[in-house]
């Protein structure tokens, strides 16, 4: 997959944007099995970033996630609160006709360095 024309992750201040993230592995392949393995690889990424920017998912402040299927939220929910330690993220959660190379989800995230 060619390289994308933006920035995985961007720091302003104490504050660290992460890109929208797919259910790819690191070598740009989408994960088979469907939303819970895209899922599961979506928040593996997610974690890779935090990490690189030396930030715990304790301080993630809020997620923005599009699903391409309704039915597909109660697993969300499930993966989140395995994923998030309590108080978790505020979240927006939009359904969307499709996303980008067959993945089925996608997650942004928003977090505090300090």
């Amino acid at each position: 997959m060619a390289e994308s024309p933006y920035s995985k992750a961007v720091v302003m201040g104490d504050v660290l944007y992460i890109s929208g993230q797919l259910g790819r592995t690191p070598d740009g392949e989408l994960v088979p099995g469907g939303f819970g393995a895209q899922l599961q690889q979506v928040l593996a990424n997610v974690d890779a970033v935090l990490q690189e920017h030396g930030v715990s998912r304790e301080r993630v402040a809020k997620t923005n996630v599009f699903l391409t299927d309704a039915a597909d939220w109660p697993a969300l929910n499930d993966a989140y609160v395995e994923f998030f330690a309590d108080p978790r993220p505020a979240r927006s959660t939009v359904v969307v006709a499709s996303l980008l190379g067959e993945a089925v989800v996608e997650v942004d995230a928003i977090a505090h360095l300090g």
